[in-house]
């Protein structure tokens, strides 16, 4: 057996307890030894019995070495509520084969919408439903059962089941949601909930309503248990309170809400050994009542009365007193229920504060090192009554107290805390649960560091910052020689994944909005860092429900306010839905949303053709934003170059589905932006400049040549073959008048680095990182800050957004020189730094296919030395400098040799490798 499947999955789905589609698409990894070993033909195996007596889905054998984006869609669809199992056999080039071990899924109601009305009208508690809702019942195998329960009212609230079992279960799924966010519970078991924290993800609620999956066969005991939710507001029923921020407001202070009822849902499905099964759902026999907490603030507002927090509630031998009561069936909200199908939110690291320090008596202060998106855990001991405050922060002030930097959100020093109130029974823990935020510095009132300080306050026993961010899986690191180098990688590191949660947010802190540019412009630094595909999955489906009558895609998904002008409208934004499905097909090698996306893309172009100027572009968007806050320049060029890779994507994605017209349709109509781009922008006289460039329209009648103007065009391929080396050289010079200076906002910033990748000119890009005063990512280190600013300022409003971090694409690239070249990377090359600085660099990208590793070292001799791993699947080129480069080329196996391979690309077959570069 030469070949190993060492992993398997479903595409867009990173956990599949409750699979809610008939179609559904397969990929497995292999591993071997062995450099030629490769898949010849699969077979993909689909069934309801583990011992696959009987099929409901074979792929039967297929030839070819396919391993992603393998479609399944039974004939008549998924059983409901149901498990099935599938397995992979592999055949080799001997003709031997492999076997995958026995993956699981568990079905939740693929056929529940259609033709079904609406789930949350509550059919059960309506007297005439045997009539009006005769369809519905008539299909009980394939519909939801549980309704929505609450309490009529929009505070946090507590529901529980207790239910006897007189025997055990062998599998127990639970399927749940509750509104705005929720904590599920069995039994006081915390593992019940698998680790989630603010199930289920941010939508639009009045389309779609995720519900989520969880296996608590292992928490079930014959007997008494107890099931239930610890539900809280989130966005769904924003609530600011008497005294606290709450960003989604109008004019007059009131603020956005998809609904005003807290609501749960629930059904839990048990199988036992004999084959019987059992359901049971949320209804009025279920139990509720007020919450402890008083305050479920999405801004890191919390309020919380240890005194009235009811123990025990959520296990079995718990006394429900007068305060628990019935549940009501509510309406629920409006959106259909789907699958959570991206990364649940969970914690990640724990810090412990790194300095801590009484301000004044009963304020103390806390730095943890590192800004980061968390949830905090704190243990205080003091009397019962005692009030503690809670303030985040990304800045502190000369006297060392939270401050917030720009006089416009000075509510964020005010009006955003936690406050919990101590119930006296000794030491006591408090943990936010319904709200998180960034921040590096905590301030902790109405306490002392240490009873000998005051005996008016309650003491500090302890406190953590969690951080807590998507479960998407880590895939790569990366360090190298040079520390300045290595804390900017950390600074964009940590701003990314403290922007990851059930949306891709650019602030976790001020706004914490859906803003969509940052997707698609940092989707090839995200897929360095985190395994995002699933995630942009539902981001898509975001996007669609979002999508207005009129085609047009706002700037923002969910959108939950209504932004004006170019803020709504924005291609370089509402791009995203033809932007990220490329990149899922060439990061992932998956086209699963093509079918979903084709139509609402093409329903988003013609919404643009309308915005057309001068025959074909588009100049009424924000431009470069960021440059000098918000400058807006290079309209045309950006927005015109967004909109072209806009329509090639969407010729692409008819192509593949197979739709002629609509591919030559959108051929033509991106052959034409091309031809109108280049009229109104490039300049080919060669009379201002001895070349031909391309300048923007930000001044009529001038002609300006800039940077981003010169990186839009080669980097979108719409620079005519003969004018590129002009084109490039256009861009070397403005470089060089700019002295090294970045002149771009976020937009321009990513194929700002992407054509110092492609010119080699790592020194430029070290040099623009490296300037003292702004821009300059090295001032951000200098002044001590670990996450990135919103804008190239000092003192910013927002320290952790990632909309600056494109760079960190340009270091994998062209440092690590790793660069996915066909799809899923399938092949791909690396490039030796040897222009660079950087003397040695170490790092690793775990791609769809397996491990890529990568070592360089540079010898004092001029010569380098490479380690690197390729896997199997793939081929790695190595990339040098001129055909008469060569390179000692060992592979590591039992009978080593080397071999002297020459040129400027070399092939090396799955393995690991010692290389010898005469460059």
């Amino acid at each position: 057996m030469t070949l190993q499947v060492t992993r398997c999955g479903i595409h867009a789905f990173h956990e599949v307890l409750g699979i809610d589609t008939d179609k559904i698409r397969f990929f497995w990894v292999l591993k071997s030894d062995l450099a030629d070993a490769r898949q010849t033909a699969y077979r993909v195996e689909v069934s309801t019995a583990r011992s696959f007596d009987t099929l409901c889905w074979d792929s039967r054998k297929v030839e070819g070495n396919k391993q992603r984006n393998v479609l399944c869609a039974p004939d008549s669809g998924f059983q409901s509520a149901t498990f099935h199992y599938w397995r992979v056999t592999v055949w080799d080039q001997d003709g031997d084969t492999s076997q995958s071990a026995t993956n699981e899924f568990f079905t939740a109601y693929p056929r529940s919408s259609g033709l079904l009305p609406p789930y949350s009208m509550n059919q059960t508690y309506m007297p005439h439903t045997s009539l009006i809702f005769r369809t519905w019942f008539e299909d009980e195998a394939n519909r939801w059962k549980g309704v929505w329960i609450g309490d009529n009212g929009d505070k946090p609230i507590y529901v529980r089941k207790a239910l006897h079992l007189d025997r055990r279960p062998s599998r127990a799924i639970v399927f749940a949601s509750g509104l705005g966010h929720f904590n599920f519970v069995c039994n006081g078991d915390p593992s019940a909930a698998n680790g989630h924290k603010l199930d289920p993800g941010w939508t639009n609620y009045h389309r779609t309503v995720q519900f989520t999956a969880y296996d608590i066969s292992s928490v079930l005991r014959q007997g008494e248990n107890v099931l239930g939710a610890h539900v809280g507001n989130g966005f769904y029923a924003g609530d600011q309170g008497d005294d606290r921020f709450f960003w989604p407001c109008y004019e007059d202070n009131t603020y956005v809400r998809y609904g005003n009822e807290l609501c749960f849902f629930a059904e839990l499905h048990l199988f036992y050994e004999d084959g019987d099964r059992e359901i049971i759902t949320t209804g009025p026999d279920w139990r509720i009542r007020k919450s402890a907490t008083t305050l479920a603030n999405i801004y890191s507002s919390e309020t919380k009365d240890l005194r009235a927090y009811p123990h025990g509630w959520d296990g079995s031998g718990f006394h429900e007193d007068e305060q628990w009561k019935n549940a009501t069936p509510v309406t629920g909200p409006r959106g259909k229920l789907r699958y959570q199908n991206q990364p649940p939110v969970i914690l990640h690291e724990t810090y412990k504060p790194k300095t801590q320090k009484t301000l004044e008596p009963g304020v103390v202060a806390f730095d943890f090192g590192q800004n980061m998106t968390t949830m905090i855990k704190i243990q205080v001991q003091g009397p019962a009554g005692s009030d503690v405050i809670v303030r985040f922060s990304e800045t502190i002030g000369d006297d060392g107290k939270v401050l917030m930097p720009d006089p416009l959100f000075k509510a964020f020093e005010t009006d955003v805390f936690c406050k919990f109130t101590l119930a006296g029974t000794g030491i006591e823990t408090w943990e936010p649960e319904f709200c998180f935020t960034a921040a590096r510095y905590i301030q902790i009132e109405g306490v002392a560091l240490s009873s000998s300080e005051s005996n008016k306050f309650p003491t500090i026993i302890s406190l953590e910052s969690r951080h807590i961010s998507s479960a998407a899986r880590r895939l790569g690191t990366m360090t190298t020689d040079k520390e300045d180098c290595n804390a900017l990688l950390n600074m964009c590191y940590w701003s990314f994944v403290s922007n990851l949660f059930s949306y891709h947010t650019d602030c976790p802190q001020i706004e914490k909005f859906g803003w969509l540019e940052v997707t698609h412009l940092l989707a090839p630094a995200t897929q360095y860092i985190r395994d995002m595909e699933a995630l942009y999955s539902k981001i898509l489906s975001d996007i669609v429900d979002a999508q207005e009558s009129n085609g047009l895609v706002p700037t923002m998904a969910p959108e939950i306010r209504y932004m004006c002008g170019p803020l709504h409208d924005t291609i370089t934004w509402g791009g995203a839905i033809a932007l990220l499905p490329e990149i899922l097909r060439f990061y992932y090698g998956s086209t699963h949303v093509y079918e979903k996306l084709f139509d609402p893309c093409v329903r988003y172009m013609e919404y643009m053709s309308t915005q057309e100027r001068d025959g074909g572009l588009i100049e009424h968007g924000l431009g470069d934003w960021g440059r000098d806050i918000a400058f807006g320049n290079n309209q045309a060029n950006i927005e015109t170059a967004i909109y072209y890779r806009c329509l090639r994507n969407i010729q692409s994605m008819a192509s593949e589905l197979g739709k002629v017209e609509q591919e030559e349709r959108f051929k033509a109509w991106a052959d034409r932006i091309y031809e109108v781009y280049n009229k109104h922008l490039l300049v080919a006289d060669k009379t201002k400049h001895p070349y031909a460039f391309y300048t923007s329209r930000d001044t009529p009648g001038v002609q300006d040549r800039n940077m981003v103007a010169q990186a839009f065009a080669l980097q979108f391929s719409l620079v005519p073959t003969e004018h590129i080396a002009d084109v490039q050289h256009a861009f070397l010079a403005d470089c060089a008048n700019a002295g090294h200076r970045i002149q771009a906002g976020e937009i321009g910033l990513k194929y700002l680095w992407n054509t110092l990748a492609d010119v080699d000119r790592p020194d430029i890009v070290l040099a623009m990182a490296r300037q003292e005063e702004h821009p300059s990512y090295m001032r951000f280190l200098r002044r001590g800050e670990t996450t990135l600013n919103e804008f190239w300022q000092d003192a910013c409003r927002s320290k952790c957004h990632d909309m600056l971090g494109t760079i960190y694409e340009w270091f994998y690239e062209a440092v690590l020189g790793v660069k996915c070249e066909t799809e899923a990377y399938r092949t791909w090359t690396v490039k030796p730094p040897l222009k660079s600085e950087f003397g040695r660099v170490k790092g690793d990208v775990e791609c769809p296919y397996g491990k890529i590793e990568v070592e360089y070292v540079r010898e004092e001799s001029g010569l380098a030395r490479m380690q690197v791993t390729v896997p199997t699947s793939t081929v790695g080129y190595l990339v040098l400098p001129r055909a008469e480069s060569e390179v000692d080329v060992t592979r590591q196996q039992k009978k080593q040799s080397t071999v002297v391979e020459k040129g400027k690309r070399i092939a090396l077959k799955p393995g690991r490798y010692d290389l010898l570069l005469r460059p």
